[in-house]
């Protein structure tokens, strides 16, 4: 920040200087002095930059860059299209050229060396066997002088044993005059002499039968090959000059682009590490300041009443305007603790902190687990409903809480500082935990457990996540003591709301909860599973064994019912011997099983009396909302119709509601 503000200083100094310069033309003996030192200055300031916000300095830097490797390209490219067209020309043109023409000379040679031994050839039979290697010779000479023409693919084959000796491919000597002319010139001999050797041969075999002739088509013939000999080996010379003058061409070119690239690498090292040192410092000093005081924020040492200035619109503006962001965001702590305390329930206190960490803080994974006071449970309450396959944690933590490290020890439990700490936690891969206590009345009366994906790239930055937390931590801080007098007050609450006898919520507590119950199940799109139960037969217990043992049995019946669902379901005691279970986020058909369950339970359970033990059953009526009715009250008189349709069909039964039961007028 004191380079922002020194930097500004001296462009007012500057500007001062310039003002004044304009307004004193013939005051000042120093004038030329100061004009010189202001413009060098300028110019040093627009060469480096450093008056540029930091998104133009890096893409006038990148620009730079980018520049001196367009020049590299430019040159290798160059050069490699220079060496690979000569090298293109050695290779396809005259390398294989000239290799036709050594074979076209060497096939002369040869015929040469045929014509005098034919000559000095004694009978008829060796002479013919001569004779034909020679024509094969010239039609060798044939197809090479083609194969120049024409171009492809030339297989040369020994005329001594008929193996292959080499196989190659040759471009046509089109376009190149020198080689035109070679091929014009030896095709022409070359018919000279197939005319001469046959017109040769011819007297070789008069000769055979008549030994006074002489030899004077031979002589005439090898004059002949001297030429066509000669005429090959200057071509043949030609197309090896051409080949040494490429052969230079690439070494020059390689040698020259070698120094080129060595030179504007020496230029473009030393002109980007200046431009580097003098940017990265123009940015360097002021982020540092602002990067000291964002960790600051981080651990909490911080003073909340101090800003940073903000003195630009470039990056660093932006990095203030954040910083300052972040003192708002601790602000916004204490407005919310001030939103919660006006609250009406400890759920939607619950639901405001979850809503927070997810929102503002910046954490998708996350469970609050109550811990009831003078209680070994713990239960899921935001989110509302959690299925087996959505808790991170065993289950048994929800029937015995002291399993749970965080309120064991009452300290925060992190993986991410001790793997593997929690043997509870039901490890994924790459994910990691950090469950907060939340202490209340001086024991620990909840838990937040935070989640971090390792995998997801947002939570790659330990720093980061270390932010998230001690933020996620502020709010579950400033929330407790609004928690503990919301507890409180439903502590008072639920003696009204409970039923003494089994403890299980009455009536009355269903009555208030049903709209947000109903609000919620609806929101997510599932169903609400309804059973009405009732004991048969109950009132001959009262009658028989007394009403001490009937309320016995009722609150054994109570505890089966809740071992038979879902810690998250509900049981109500609705009157008497009647309970209604409420299955909350069920599919279609469910509800039967569980009610089945129940049914099960209670037939198979021996209750104890005084005289001994007693064996009841219950009879159960199901129905579903909203599969069955819109209206959830009239859902739940469904399922007492059903119930009665039970017990009136001899007890002991689950029955589904169905439309024919009902006769009465719409609830």
């Amino acid at each position: 920040m004191q380079n922002i503000l020194i930097n500004g200083s001296l462009s007012g100094i500057i500007a001062g200087f310039s003002n004044r310069h304009s307004m004193r033309e013939g005051e000042s003996t120093c004038m030329p002095e100061n004009n010189v030192k202001d413009m060098s200055r300028r110019f040093i300031n627009f060469i480096t930059f450093v008056d540029l916000p930091i998104k133009k300095k890096f893409r006038l830097f990148s620009v730079g860059v980018l520049f001196w490797f367009v020049m590299l390209f430019v040159v290798t490219m160059a050069a490699l299209f220079t060496v690979n067209q000569k090298t293109d020309n050695i290779v396809r043109d005259l390398i294989p050229q000239d290799r036709l023409a050594q074979k076209i000379a060497r096939n002369i040679q040869s015929l040469n060396l045929d014509a005098l031994e034919l000559s000095r050839t004694p009978d008829i039979r060796s002479a013919l066997r001569r004779i034909e290697t020679s024509k094969a010779r010239l039609e060798d000479i044939s197809a090479f002088l083609s194969a120049l023409q024409t171009g492809g693919r030339v297989n040369d084959y020994s005329r001594e044993n008929g193996k292959l000796i080499e196989t190659f491919t040759t471009s046509p000597v089109r376009g190149d005059l020198a080689g035109e002319k070679y091929v014009r010139e030896m095709t022409t001999l070359q018919g000279i002499l197939v005319k001469k050797f046959q017109a040769f041969t011819d007297q070789k075999m008069e000769n055979l039968r008549d030994s006074n002739r002489g030899n004077v088509k031979l002589k005439d013939y090898q004059q002949t090959l001297d030429e066509a000999l000669a005429l090959s080996n200057n071509y043949s010379a030609n197309t090896s000059h051409l080949y040494t003058e490429n052969a230079g061409t690439i070494n020059s070119t390689v040698t020259y682009t070698t120094t080129i690239v060595v030179v504007v690498l020496v230029i473009a090292m030393v002109l980007l590490g200046i431009f580097t040192i003098w940017i990265s410092r123009s940015i360097a000093n002021p982020v540092k300041s602002i990067i000291e005081q964002i960790h600051a924020l981080g651990t909490g040492d911080v003073d909340l009443s101090k800003k940073i200035a903000i003195h630009s619109k470039d990056e660093i503006g932006i990095l203030s305007a954040e910083f300052n962001g972040l003192m708002e965001s601790i602000h916004g702590m204490t407005t919310f603790k001030k939103v919660i305390e006006e609250d009406d329930t400890l759920e939607d206190v619950y639901s405001r902190l979850g809503n927070v960490l997810r929102e503002h803080v910046g954490i998708d994974e996350f469970l609050i687990y109550e811990i009831p006071t003078n209680q070994n449970k713990m239960s899921p309450v935001f989110p509302l409903v959690l299925s087996d396959n959505e808790s991170f944690c065993s289950p048994d933590i929800l029937d015995s809480s002291e399993l749970c490290k965080a309120k064991k020890t009452s300290h925060a439990i992190s993986s991410m500082v001790y793997p593997h700490i929690c043997k509870q936690f039901q490890i994924e891969q790459g994910k990691e935990h950090y469950c907060i206590p939340m202490i209340i009345g001086g024991g620990t009366g909840g838990v937040v457990q935070l989640v971090f994906d390792k995998a997801d790239p947002r939570y790659q930055d330990q720093h980061d996540i270390d932010r998230k937390v001690f933020k996620a931590r502020q709010y579950v801080k400033e929330s407790l003591s609004v928690i503990e007098a919301k507890r409180l007050m439903d502590t008072l609450r639920d003696s009204a709301l409970k039923d003494s006898l089994t403890g299980l919520y009455n009536r009355r507590f269903l009555q208030e909860c049903t709209e947000n119950m109903v609000a919620g199940v609806m929101r997510r799109g599932k169903n609400i599973g309804l059973i009405m139960c009732d004991l048969d037969y109950f009132k001959q217990v009262n009658d028989v064994y007394g009403h001490n043992a009937g309320d016995a049995v009722l609150k054994e019946t109570s505890d089966l019912i809740r071992s038979s669902v879902r810690t998250s379901d509900l049981v109500i005691r609705f009157g008497g011997e009647e309970f209604l279970v409420v299955l909350l986020d069920t599919n279609k058909d469910e509800t039967m099983k569980v009610a089945e369950k129940i049914r099960e339970s209670v037939q198979n359970a021996k209750f104890k009396v005084q005289d001994g033990v007693l064996k009841k059953t219950i009879s159960l009526g199901v129905s579903e909302f909203p599969i069955d009715t819109q209206l959830f009250w009239q859902a739940i008189k469904y399922a007492d119709v059903a119930l009665y349709k039970a017990k009136e069909t001899g007890r002991n039964k689950v029955i589904r509601f169905s439309e024919e039961m009902w006769t009465g007028e719409q609830f």
